[in-house]
């Protein structure tokens, strides 16, 4: 089993925050989030799996966003990543941004402070709250995860606390030839390389820089 992370990043090294002035499709993926993620939009594994479309590109990009939902037992994200809804609950109504049938068909762990019952959706997705931390989260993801990877889906302060405390093996970067200029860091202050990290192998393709860090 290995837990690992998929990220879109940029040259200034952000990733996209969310802002409650614009649609939920845009929040979804924070604000440029559809700009940084152009090299994955098109392809034919995003067109499949997330929008049920037939067509869109191969080629390298694809490989890489294939192996992205290759193996998948579990997700862990963060609570900002399931929605817009802060502090404690004020009702269930909120289901996530991607309507009855999620594109996750397993276990998804959100990160929380405040609990919430589970929320079974179409097509095998279903939405566990977990109010104990992140070492409670994986263990509880690597159980449902059944021997399959665990992904960690983010924001950026999930994949931060999960790397400092040395949680993920594995971590895709598809650094866009983009600047954003605003948005929060996700490397900042973390020395990789002392963790034990190191690029295990990069690509570069016209819409990105792939970088596959791991120990």
């Amino acid at each position: 089993m290995t837990v690992r992370h998929h990220r879109c990043d940029n040259h200034d090294s952000r990733i996209p925050c969310s802002d409650s002035q614009v649609d939920a499709r845009v929040q979804a993926l924070g604000r440029g989030g559809e700009q940084l993620h152009q090299w994955f939009l098109p392809t034919r594994i995003f067109q499949r799996n997330v929008l049920r479309r037939d067509g869109g590109t191969t080629g390298i990009d694809n490989d890489f966003a294939a192996r992205s939902f290759e193996n998948l037992g579990a997700w862990i994200m963060g609570r900002n990543m399931f929605g817009p809804v802060r502090g404690p609950w004020p009702d269930y109504e909120w289901k996530g941004w991607w309507g009855a049938n999620p594109p996750y068909h397993v276990p998804v762990f959100v990160l929380t402070h405040h609990a919430r019952p589970p929320l079974e959706m179409e097509g095998g997705t279903v939405f566990h709250f977990v109010t104990e931390g992140i070492e409670a989260a994986l263990d509880q993801a690597r159980a449902a995860a059944r021997g399959q990877d665990v992904r960690i889906g983010g924001g950026a302060a999930t994949i931060r606390q999960y790397l400092r405390a040395g949680l993920l093996d594995e971590i895709h970067l598809a650094i866009s030839p983009i600047l954003l200029g605003q948005g929060e860091p996700l490397l900042e202050g973390i020395d990789l390389p002392a963790l034990g990290y190191r690029v295990k192998e990069h690509v570069f393709t016209e819409a990105a820089m792939h970088l596959v860090v791991g120990r």
